[in-house]
């Protein structure tokens, strides 16, 4: 008679969650501290909302419209009278600019508009205004 045969028991495969949980973390820091480089500078508005948008890659000119109606250029308030002459003086030195308004969603259109007239007297062929994209 045959000696009966053992089994061998069959080793358990386990894997190892510390590692894993540390690479997790890792990244979860490295995700954290690099939005907080990604903060625009510049007037706080609210843009509008726009489905298609696509990103500027040309040099600005940015113009902001508060909430308010009053018109921003680097962080100085500017009259509309101002702004003609400083785009005129922004256009000429640059070569093909691109001139963005950044308008508060809830902002008067009225004020917007004169700002795109303002920027069109002043030589601007390339003009847009910013939105937020829509998710």
């Amino acid at each position: 008679m045959m000696p009966p045969v053992k089994r061998r028991q069959r080793k358990k495969v386990e894997i190892p969650l510390t590692p894993l949980i540390d690479i997790v973390f890792l990244l979860l820091i490295f995700f954290l501290l690099t939005t907080n480089f990604l903060v625009e500078e510049g007037i706080k508005v609210n843009l509008p909302r726009a489905g298609a948008s696509a990103p500027q890659l040309k040099t600005e000119i940015i113009v902001y419209v508060d909430l308010q109606g009053k018109t921003y250029l680097a962080d100085q308030e500017v009259s509309l009278a101002a702004l003609s002459g400083i785009l005129r003086e922004k256009i000429a030195a640059d070569a093909d600019p691109s001139v963005v308004i950044k308008a508060d969603r809830k902002a008067l259109l009225d004020a917007t508009v004169k700002v795109m007239d303002v920027a069109r007297a002043a030589g601007a062929v390339r003009l847009s205004l910013a939105t937020e994209r829509e998710f």
